[in-house]
């Protein structure tokens, strides 16, 4: 069995802006569209989703060159 720890990283090739919603949804399992269609919801609902997003983009690693 596999020990290797899930980590949360912004994605290099599915990636329509910087990468975190293809890592997010990666990290989840869930398809990285979806994500992106519930961040825009998130963005019309209040604006918060696109400060959330810009921080998520400077706080979050990029995926390592393997």
């Amino acid at each position: 069995m596999d020990n290797e720890t899930k980590k949360l990283y912004r994605l290099r090739l599915d990636r329509k802006i910087a990468g975190v919603c293809g890592g997010i949804g990666k990290y989840i399992n869930v398809d990285s569209n979806l994500i992106r269609l519930l961040w825009i919801l998130f963005c019309f609902a209040g604006g918060s989703g696109l400060i959330v997003y810009i921080a998520a983009a400077i706080l979050m690693p990029e995926e390592p060159l393997m």
